[in-house]
């Protein structure tokens, strides 16, 4: 199950970024929602709202040690609950697809472009959606088991 979810979240992210590349110029931004939703082609060297900007090495390191991480924990803890292993799956997904991003180009292609109540949130992607959305359901699942015990998988 952790690999076809995880392979469906690299190929959905994967995919959306080649529509982006393809259909948009770089820069370019198309309004989906005024005022609120516009897609916007950006290269984002660093992490998350560019930290680590043209440090392109340092960001492939930490992304592997991250991947690597999260295999290992999933391997040796056995993971059996589903909803733990889809939020897993998320998080291994997004990561793998914006690590092999970095690994292709030396940069990460963003183009979800939010702007709300006056702030314009940094520009992001599907992989960084599923990062965030398979943390949350972690946070949620620890919750729901006396947080963090893990005595009820």
């Amino acid at each position: 199950m952790i690999i076809i979810i995880t392979f469906l979240v690299f190929l959905l992210d994967m995919l959306s970024k080649i529509v982006v590349i393809n259909y948009l110029e770089l820069e370019e931004s198309i309004k989906i929602i005024n005022k609120f939703l516009y897609l916007t082609y950006v290269r984002n060297t660093g992490a998350a709202w560019s930290i680590l900007s043209n440090n392109t090495y340092m960001v492939l390191g930490i992304s592997l040690i991250i991947i690597i991480g999260i295999i290992w924990y999933i391997r040796k803890n056995k993971i059996d609950n589903k909803f733990e292993k889809v939020a897993y799956s998320l998080i291994l997904g997004g990561a793998i697809g914006n690590f092999v991003n970095r690994i292709i180009y030396g940069y990460v292609i963003d183009f979800i472009d939010i702007k709300i109540f006056g702030y314009d949130y940094p520009i992001f992607n599907l992989a960084d959606v599923f990062i965030v959305f398979g943390v949350i359901l972690l946070i949620i699942y620890s919750w729901g088991n006396g947080n963090g015990n893990n005595s009820k998988r």
